[in-house]
């Protein structure tokens, strides 16, 4: 028998990435809610590598900063080395990149859950969804303690039915040897939701001690000081520095000779792991004209000697682990003390998903993280602050809100699962983004700020310096259109110092600015004037005069897409009824059920075709006869 545990707005099933950011919206909003984890030591710990951002990534990291999230600044607090990546290219593909302190990590995250108003930590097993009338009522717990609420998130990772694989060792278990949700599968299942195998997988760690480091190269991090989140203000001085190996012929040979002994091609293996994250063993088969793979060595803490070697992922048997790591330079006597091993779990499919991550088949139930078939933290975090900012304002009356393409990573993200899915673990690129150019590390606040402020998750006191900051750079790039640089003697040396031709007539400090060489700085020089603005308003200043072309085309190209957006699909619409389109094209029409014409032009198997023959059918057809 089940017994009354008490009634929430939300709840939070799970604490890890996508959980704790999932939790921390939902209460700023004014939600009362409940995260349930199986392991209240294991708030947001991390699984896998011991770092955070990079590539789109670090661009995400910011955007759930923007929006009120807790992931920015507490990896700023917890970091032991920070570096800016791609600093010798465009601001696009700029982004930070963090090695995290694990445990200090978990223990400022779980000290900020602890202490979040309106938001009760609490450990314990979720079984089963109530579901009434396909609604989502609540959940119970396998101890038997029933909680209501109005909506219910499931974040639960890598947890669901997961299995460790290591060589022929096959045993129930989720990340680090935890508990694993079984019964919470079998029950989505019951009520209709798909679900299929993923897999992904971890690399041995060493003892610090037991490395060669002279064999090694050091990977420093930036001197100059970095963050992730808006807000910070003090930062770590003291970095640790990470090492670069690399694998050699021998290590590629002594993999290969033993490939049918690892899970990955032995046949035990039944998920698909990720592309973008392959193991030792799928570098080697992948490509095996490369002669040698980097190794990254990376600490995992400030308090421990365990060391995370990045590059060797692997399901080998742990035997012929302890080899693989002896034959690369620098650790010829390491001690391995976690072996590597994959790991299976169930994932749903996204397309099962409206772009707010409610679920189509169950009211008032969303999922967010790599339930969802994503990999990372920085893509869980990012599910995890929509769905709980959704799950929030379904319960609170406000409008839901869904980031289109152009807004945010997070929007390419959720866009790209719910409309296109998955059949492998997802990774964000910057690839996958059309209007990356827009989506910049620099630029998240002035994108997404405005957001959170309406909806609660960012603070007066942050809003006002939001706007004070937009109102110096507006004021600066007005000023620059004032100022006329005129040839002259200091003027010819800072531009030919810079490697740029110099002036021969008067031009506006705003157009000159413009030049590639150029940057703000010297601008300044030209015009012998400090103006004493803050360094992120120099900074903005300088990439919107920069690339104001670049910007102006792709906020054009923002706005043809925008035109197929608000060409709304009714939700009732029967595509069957639609004569022209391709059948292919209407049973993923059907599946999806995109609320766009824009959404339904981006589905994996319907053409520009289909999509001309659903536009005449929208304005010029039935529903619009109907309508009128």
């Amino acid at each position: 028998m089940t017994y009354d545990a008490g009634h929430y707005d939300v709840i939070v099933i799970g604490s890890g990435h996508a959980g704790v950011e999932a939790g921390v919206a939902a209460s700023k909003m004014g939600a009362k809610t409940l995260m349930l984890t199986l392991n209240l030591d294991m708030v947001a710990f991390m699984p896998c590598n011991p770092s955070l951002g990079g590539p789109a990534k670090g661009i995400v990291v910011r955007e759930v900063d923007a929006l009120g999230g807790v992931m920015a600044k507490v990896i700023d607090k917890t970091h032991i080395q920070m570096r800016m990546l791609n600093t010798g290219k465009g601001p696009a593909v700029q982004a930070l990149r963090a090695q995290a302190d694990k445990p200090l990590y978990i223990k400022e995250m779980k000290n900020i859950i602890e202490n979040q108003e309106n938001l009760t930590l609490r450990q314990g097993m979720v079984d089963e969804l109530i579901v009434e009338d396909g609604v989502c009522k609540g959940v119970i717990t396998e101890s038997k303690a029933a909680y209501s609420a109005e909506t219910v998130i499931i974040t639960t990772g890598t947890f669901n039915r997961g299995r460790v694989l290591m060589g022929d060792l096959d045993y129930e278990s989720g990340p680090n040897n935890q508990r694993v949700s079984v019964k919470l599968s079998e029950h989505l299942e019951e009520l209709g939701l798909e679900l299929r195998r993923f897999k992904t997988g971890t690399p041995p760690r060493v003892n610090s001690r037991t490395i060669d480091y002279s064999k090694t190269e050091i990977q420093p991090g930036d001197e100059k000081h970095q963050a992730f989140s808006y807000e910070t203000t003090e930062f770590i001085t003291d970095q640790i520095p990470c090492w670069l190996t690399y694998t050699n012929e021998f290590t590629h040979k002594m993999i290969d000779d033993n490939l049918e002994l690892s899970a990955m091609y032995s046949g035990m293996k039944r998920g698909t792991g990720p592309r973008y994250c392959p193991s030792i063993e799928d570098k080697i088969v992948r490509f095996n004209d490369k002669p040698r793979h980097q190794v990254f060595l990376e600490p995992e803490g400030r308090d421990t000697e365990e060391v995370y070697v990045q590059g060797l992922s692997t399901s080998l048997p742990e035997s012929i682990q302890h080899d693989m790591v002896r034959s690369v330079p620098g650790l010829e006597n390491a001690e391995i003390m976690r072996a590597g091993y994959a790991i299976e779990y169930d994932s749903i499919v996204p397309t099962q998903l409206w772009p707010t991550l409610e679920t189509k088949q169950i009211t008032g139930l969303y999922t967010a993280g790599q339930i969802n078939g994503t990999s990372g933290y920085e893509e869980a975090a990012a599910q995890g602050i929509m769905a709980g900012i959704n799950a929030a304002a379904k319960v609170t009356g406000k409008d839901p809100v869904i980031l289109d393409r152009s807004q945010a990573y997070i929007g390419v993200l959720i866009d790209d699962l719910v409309t296109k899915g998955t059949n492998e673990p997802y990774r964000l690129l910057t690839s996958r983004a059309e209007y990356r150019l827009l989506l910049r590390h620099d630029n998240a606040d002035l994108r997404l700020t405005e957001t959170g402020y309406k909806l609660g998750t960012i603070s007066e006191e942050r809003y006002a310096k939001f706007a004070q900051k937009n109102k110096f750079v507006e004021e600066e790039k007005n000023r620059l259109r004032k100022i006329t640089i005129k040839p002259s003697e200091n003027v010819t040396e800072v531009m030919t110092n810079a490697g740029t031709s110099p002036l021969k007539e008067p031009i506006k400090a705003y157009d000159l600015l413009k030049r590639p060489e150029l940057t703000y700085d010297l601008i300044e020089l030209m015009i012998d004037a400090n103006t004493d603005l803050p360094a992120v308003v120099k900074e903005q200043v300088g990439i919107q005069v920069k690339y104001e072309g670049y910007i102006k085309k792709a906020n054009e190209q923002v706005a043809r897409m925008l035109k197929m957006e608000d060409k709304k699909i009714p939700h009732d619409i029967d595509y069957d009824d639609i004569s022209g389109i391709a059948t292919e094209a209407k049973e993923k029409l059907k599946e999806v059920r995109p609320l766009s014409v824009g959404q339904a032009s981006r589905i994996s198997g319907v053409n520009p075709a289909d999509v001309s023959i659903l536009l005449v059918y929208i304005e010029q057809g039935t529903i619009a006869r109907v309508a009128n």
